[in-house]
């Protein structure tokens, strides 16, 4: 066994000895977290076991360590070769033999391994779902003893999951294939519906379930309307020279652009995705973990099971796509408990484009499921009440009290005693059978008249039209609350209709009182238009009138409309801001990748040839 390159220890003898004392001895670690020492004394009994804890809350000591417990080799199925190479490398390093299976490992690299397989030599082999499935693999795991099967990022398993993979909606063969081994299940984020579909499709039946609390307190949610987002990003990042951080973006494009609008700065960043040669993504990475880059700006595929302790900030340069990605990513920052930050750019153009693309997906099933979590992330986003009790409350866990630790808190909104608006939302919610919407509830309130109202006779409740007093918004803002509140729920298998909580039956019956935070309605602000520029002074007007002849001659000869290479207030704030880099014109509004590329050179060499 000397020649594979797994460099394998001698096995651990941890018969007979205490988990407490493998902790310390194996792990260096003092103590367990909350419910890892009942979750690992039960699976070295046995026992199945469905996890929720938090990213950073030890959920792989709970099957790392029991698989030293047990006689065999404990399978771990995960998503991504990265999350396997982490926990892999961090467990080889203490002495544990650990191996993974995976297609980016040369065939001679892949027989070593299943030698050390055949040959008893491992406590635990990562493969990827795909590995699971594929011919022969289960056959040949079965003339093994099997310690235990973990199922990792166990979300993946459910369609209504915001990671759904059908290689792991196969994984329920598991349980046919070995029978008698204990199988643990976990995730970092699952909303109800994912957790009872993970259950269903694990054969989770008879398993204990144990959930730690989702919150973690020491990271500081704050969310920011997106205007001028380079400018936005550069002015949170000053006095945060040298802190470990990841900004993260929808398009490859923009997390190039973005690692080098902070290079031009003078800061340490790189940037990731799945559009770069792997040894390119590598090197960001191991720079990133080695202190060598601050910054990271990356496409979601960038973070999952790694294990930097140390980052203190997480951006959302764009708007995810759903809450439970939102959480996983911010929750890769402070996993060492030290306060830490995370801001979201929450922009109406990043909604629209949204959905817009969910209304692309073919499934109506998976489209349905796509939509309601986007609506989430939305309301999150555009919540007046406690970011983290939002938060939480979408996670399935009741938050009592405000947080004191985001920017609601810290600049909170004027309340008003809400108990009579409540009521009557309540109340529609209730004549109209729970078989609706938000949007629906509202036009109910508002008195609105359209077909769908009268269809069903709506316009006849006693409700229709008590909640004048009420903008769309303002009553869109209260039902909101409310379901962050818990007096309303969403259900996302019916279409996300509206259905009361049994904390409704108080404030039906008058016997509860309600504060909400009072709805900041957006009034709509002038958009800059050719009338703006005759605010300017004479030099930008001078510049504005250069810029609209550049802009008419580029259309000439295009054949299109002029506003379609930009539109005026583009021009305006060109002339007031007089971009000279890429970088800068890129950051004015309205100028997009595409615009920059075809027009850039043109319109950064007409600035740049007036001279104020």
């Amino acid at each position: 066994m000397s020649s594979l390159p797994l460099e394998l220890s001698p096995r651990s003898a941890t018969a007979g000895t205490r988990p407490a004392a493998t902790l310390r001895s194996v792990f260096g670690l003092r103590e367990f977290r909350p419910l890892q020492s009942e979750i690992i004394d039960g699976l070295i009994r046995g026992e199945d076991a469905f996890v929720l804890m938090p990213t950073g809350g030890g959920k792989s000591l709970c099957y790392q360590l029991p698989a030293l417990h047990r006689e065999g080799v404990a399978l771990v199925v995960s998503p991504l070769i990265s999350l396997m190479k982490d926990q892999v490398d961090a467990l080889c390093a203490n002495g544990v033999n650990a191996a993974m299976l995976n297609s980016a490992q040369a065939p001679a690299e892949q027989s070593q391994v299943h030698r050390a397989l055949d040959e008893g030599a491992l406590d635990l082999l990562y493969v990827a779902p795909e590995r699971v499935l594929a011919p022969g693999f289960l056959e040949r795991l079965a003339q093994r003893k099997v310690a235990l099967l973990a199922i990792d990022e166990a979300h993946c398993v459910s369609q209504w999951g915001h990671d759904f993979r059908p290689e792991y909606a196969g994984l329920g063969v598991l349980r046919e294939r070995l029978p008698g081994v204990p199988l643990i299940a976990l995730t970092a984020t699952a909303d109800p519906q994912t957790r009872q579909d993970i259950v269903d499709v694990l054969g989770l039946g008879q398993a204990r379930h144990f959930a730690t609390s989702f919150d973690r307190p020491n990271i500081r949610y704050t969310v920011v309307e997106k205007h001028q987002p380079g400018r936005q990003l550069l002015r949170f990042l000053a006095g945060r020279e040298g802190e470990a951080g990841i900004v993260y973006c929808l398009s490859r494009r923009r997390t190039e652009e973005v690692a080098e609008l902070l290079r031009g700065k003078g800061l340490r960043a790189g940037a990731y995705h799945a559009g770069l040669a792997a040894p390119v993504r590598r090197d960001v990475q191991e720079r990133f973990l080695r202190d060598e880059l601050d910054i990271v700006a990356a496409t979601v595929a960038f973070g999952m099971g790694i294990d930097k302790p140390n980052v203190r900030f997480v951006v959302h340069y764009d708007l995810p796509r759903h809450m439970e990605g939102y959480y996983q990513e911010t929750g890769r920052a402070g996993r060492d408990g030290l306060p830490s930050e995370a801001l979201l750019l929450f922009g109406t153009q990043d909604v629209a484009t949204a959905r817009y693309q969910v209304g692309q997906v073919a499934s109506d099933r998976q489209r349905r499921v796509e939509s309601h979590k986007l609506n989430a992330m939305v309301g999150f986003a555009e919540s007046l009440s406690c970011r983290r009790q939002v938060l939480l409350g979408y996670l399935g866990e009741t938050r009592d009290g405000d947080c004191g630790n985001c920017d609601i808190c810290l600049d909170p909104p004027e309340r008003f005693d809400a108990t009579e608006a409540a009521r009557k939302v309540l109340s529609c919610v209730y004549r109209v059978g729970q078989r609706f919407g938000i949007k629906h509830i509202v036009d109910v309130l508002r008195g609105s008249v359209n077909e769908r109202i009268q269809r069903y006779g709506h316009d006849r409740l006693s409700t229709y039209g008590i909640g004048q007093e009420h903008s769309t918004v303002a009553w869109q803002s209260i039902v909101r609350q409310l379901i962050h509140r818990g007096y309303l729920v969403q259900d996302i298998a019916e279409y996300s209709v509206l259905k009361l909580s049994p904390a409704a039956r108080e404030l039906l019956l008058g016997d509860a009182r309600l504060e909400l935070a009072m709805p900041r309605v957006k009034t709509r602000k002038a958009g800059k238009t050719a009338r703006a520029a005759v605010e300017l002074g004479d030099d930008d007007q001078r510049l504005f009138e250069s810029l609209r002849e550049l802009r008419k001659a580029l259309a000439e000869e295009r054949g299109v409309p002029p506003y379609v290479i930009f539109g005026d207030a583009a021009l305006v704030e060109m002339a007031r801001r007089r971009p000279a880099t890429a970088e800068e014109f890129l950051d004015i509004n309205g100028v997009g990748a595409v615009k920059l590329e075809r027009h850039g050179e043109d319109f950064l060499a007409t600035i740049a040839a007036d001279e104020p």
